[in-house]
């Protein structure tokens, strides 16, 4: 375990509180992530006490603990419980978010080249609606944002939003956050962070960052349940008055036949509606997530990132394709001669092995410009030990050995 910050007996306890790892060897956690059983147990709790005395009766019993999941996530991201709500998932707090800045047309909105496919879809929908004009920057020759393109766009255009997506999920590129918060902070464009790949890999500190919102599932590193997500919401936003498009009784008071008044914490962003037992698995997998500790979690991933891109690459015809300043625990790569679909489907099948592929039409902009249509993408988790990883390469090479 050279290079590793837990030791062998920590990984075996965290693999014996994870049901999964008894069955599969799970290499898709930048997917979903194997929930550990307190999640699961929390959940299943939930959804039999709904089931023996309703719905609301139920969450009527379970404030404490729903109120809990804000305070932890609040702990995760180092603000306070009133910045933080609720989301179906990650897309939802995104698009919340984003419908709440006070687009005109003509406003310039700035992303990069390796913003979330759903989210350059949404920017392109609201160009069509209202005619703001959304501006990419440049690539850096290393990968990630070019900083001082960043720079020079931000004084140019003044845009009205700048949006960056941490770690996309098509390549194991980190995006220079520290530094690119240094530099929207002397602008007075909002800044919407994606973190859906980032959190519970990572630490992530809004104080330090300076953001305007953050969005994420719960659902990837965090190994909370699908259906499941949060969004940040500065004090500054907040005071601003800023409020999604759509705002209901959650988020807002019906005060006078034709007036409202939104709410003055960040639940004016939360649907009144929420699925109680996700909610709360969630907070318990986040709470899970600080106990093991975000810095170690994110040196152990370093690790076995590093020992599977070093054991892949020694694959013949097995092409890397992650390129940036910083990589991560998502791996990306092609095979010569073997579609990613069928490596996916083979890994399955010979050693229960989860891995996905990843389409051009996810990231058409990074494909177009690698060359590839398709490919694998590895994501290990600090669950995951190196024998699942040599486990992974063996079989890889035993299906290239049997299509000779």
């Amino acid at each position: 375990m050279a290079d590793s910050p837990f030791t062998e007996k920590e990984i075996l306890r965290y693999r014996g509180e994870t049901p999964g790892c008894g069955q599969v060897i799970h290499l898709n956690n930048a997917g979903a992530a194997l929930m550990p059983a307190p999640v699961i147990d929390e959940i299943i709790a939930h959804i039999r006490l709904e089931g023996n005395i309703g719905g609301y009766e139920a969450a009527g019993l379970v404030e404490n603990g729903v109120h809990e999941f804000y305070v932890t996530t609040g702990r995760l991201l180092n603000c306070a419980a009133r910045n933080i709500a609720f989301c179906a998932n990650a897309t939802d707090a995104f698009t919340r978010a984003l419908s709440a800045v006070p687009f005109q047309e003509g406003d310039v909105l700035l992303t990069c080249d390796d913003e979330y496919v759903s989210n350059q879809i949404g920017f392109l929908s609201i160009a069509r609606r209202i005619g703001i004009e959304v501006k990419r920057v440049r690539t850096a020759s290393v990968g990630g944002v070019d900083l001082d393109d960043l720079d020079r766009q931000l004084k140019k255009w003044h845009p009205r939003l700048l949006s960056i997506t941490h770690v996309p999920t098509n390549s194991g590129l980190v995006q220079p956050l520290d530094e690119i918060a240094g530099i929207i902070r002397n602008y007075d464009t909002l800044f919407l962070l994606d973190a859906c790949q980032s959190a519970g890999q990572m630490p992530l500190d809004v104080a330090a960052l300076g953001c305007d919102f953050l969005s994420s599932t719960c659902r990837k590193f965090l190994r909370g349940p699908r259906g499941a997500g949060f969004l940040y919401v500065s004090d500054k936003a907040l005071a601003s008055g800023l409020e999604p498009l759509f705002i209901e009784m959650n988020g807002a008071d019906w005060i006078e036949k034709d007036r409202y008044r939104a709410h003055e914490d960040a639940s004016r962003f939360q649907a009144w509606e929420s699925a109680y037992a996700i909610l709360l698995g969630s907070g318990a997998a986040i709470q899970y997530c600080l106990d093991v500790g975000v810095e170690r979690i994110n040196q152990r991933l370093k690790y076995l990132a590093s020992y599977t891109r070093n054991a892949l690459s020694k694959i013949e015809g097995l092409r890397l394709l992650d390129k940036g300043p910083a990589l991560c625990s998502i791996i990306t790569f092609t095979i010569e001669g073997i579609e990613a679909k069928d490596l996916q489907t083979e890994l399955l099948s010979r050693a229960k092995i989860n891995v996905v592929r990843t389409l051009r039409e996810y990231a058409v902009i990074d494909f177009d410009r690698k060359g590839v249509t398709s490919a694998t993408r590895v994501s290990p988790h600090y669950y995951n030990t190196e024998s699942e990883i040599d486990r992974l390469t063996a079989c890889i090479e035993e299906i290239l050995s049997d299509r000779i």
